[in-house]
């Protein structure tokens, strides 16, 4: 029956969206950042790396979104805890086909973490190998592991050089002919990757010329359709564990030009955003600073999208790269969202209400041109962002 589910994409898209809306974590703020995060400790994940750094987080598992992290602390080596986030999971993934059919909405239409159909994968030793599983309803789902990352510096002033290591948190999600690899890296650094990597099977939608897809298989008869996966992750930011964050934009122009200047942009109030040359975007508590005297804060660097867009008329959601949004319990999902008294799209979020408590909405789009060499098993094509402590150590804290 579960193999039926995961194969029968299409008929389940047409039914309509599925979505169960599930309250996530409340997002108040303490006055200050707590040293542990507050789910029991069978929910927890707490890690030491190599150097000194430590990460801790609660987990759960959501219908829609699959793995759910919360309350995650980052400790500096010799350093003292610093919140990063309330809560971090994926919001959606949108997988439209270049020839304008099928459109997927795999998050809020099928979910990622539904053991009873089966699209939440159990994992097994051979998935990972280094680390330990953690089980969600006595099954398997998670793995933890501290896994290396090579040249974390190189210095020829110290003469030396060090390798560091990240902690790799990932679940495994299937569906329909793609096994999605849902991916968080927390580096000893501070800095935060998160990232999915589609594999699996290469989709079987085929066209008998090239205007969509690419010639696969003996000869040019048969053109598998290209695609794209558009994927949302919701970040809900608590920097330091107050309240009253800031989102500021910082541009850089004078492209062309010997001299450049910096433009800081303050978005008081929920906005879309979009991706542009020397551009980023950073969280900062204007009321917590580092040993310098400078404001904590969390950069997001998102600059490897495809950028899609889609029809405005039914898929407006799409038109920007970046969403900051006052936090709302019930605003979940970056489409399809259902839950009562409560906008269903990301780019519906954005009204006019004041910016104190942000959750940043990042769009990541992945263009798929299938080739000879997608044929199964597929190799898996990663998509992701990062998001980088700013100011919140006074010097690097690597040893």
């Amino acid at each position: 029956m579960s193999s039926l589910f995961r194969r029968a994409r299409v008929l389940i898209a047409a039914v309509g969206l599925l979505a169960l809306w599930v309250p996530g974590p409340a997002s108040a703020a303490p006055a200050k950042a707590a040293a542990a995060p507050s789910c029991p400790a069978a929910d927890r994940i707490d890690t030491t790396l190599k150097n000194g750094a430590r990460w801790q987080m609660c987990w759960d598992i959501d219908r829609n979104t699959g793995a759910v992290l919360s309350d995650v602390i980052y400790t500096p080596n010799r350093g003292t805890p610093t919140r990063v986030l309330k809560s971090a999971s994926l919001a959606e993934v949108h997988v439209p086909y270049d020839s304008g059919q099928p459109r997927f909405y795999d998050v809020s239409a099928i979910g990622f973490g539904d053991l009873e159909q089966g699209t939440l994968t159990r994992l097994g030793a051979k998935d990972c190998p280094d680390g330990r599983l953690r089980d969600f309803r006595d099954t398997p789902v998670l793995c933890v592991e501290e896994q290396p990352r090579p040249f974390a510096y190189k210095s020829a002033v110290e003469n030396g050089v060090l390798h560091g290591t990240d902690l790799v948190v990932f679940s495994v999600s299937e569906i329909g002919w793609y096994d999605y690899i849902t991916e968080w890296r927390f580096s000893d650094d501070g800095s935060i990757t998160p990232r999915s990597g589609a594999t699996g099977s290469l989709s079987p939608f085929q066209f008998s010329d090239a205007s969509s897809g690419w010639p696969t298989g003996v000869g040019s008869t048969r053109f598998s359709e290209n695609h794209s996966h558009n994927i949302f992750w919701r970040l809900d930011f608590d920097v330091d564990g107050q309240s009253k964050n800031r989102v500021e934009q910082y541009d850089y122009p004078g492209s062309g030009t010997a001299a450049r200047t910096t433009k800081r942009t303050v978005f008081s109030r929920e906005t879309a955003a979009d991706l542009a040359p020397t551009r980023f975007w950073r969280v900062v508590n204007p009321t917590t600073e580092n040993s310098d005297g400078h404001a904590k804060s969390w950069e997001i660097d998102n600059h490897q999208s495809d950028q899609y867009r889609g029809p405005r008329e039914t898929e407006e959601f799409t038109h920007h790269d970046m969403y900051f949004t006052q936090y709302r319990e019930c605003e979940r999902l970056a489409y399809g969202n259902t839950a009562p008294d409560c906008a269903t799209s990301v780019d519906k979020y954005t009204g006019d209400e004041k910016l104190t408590d942000p959750v940043a909405w990042v769009s990541v789009d992945f263009h798929h041109v299938p080739r000879d060499e997608d044929q199964d098993p597929m190799p898996t094509h990663w998509q992701g962002f990062r998001i980088v402590p700013r100011d919140v150590t006074a010097t690097s804290q690597l040893p």
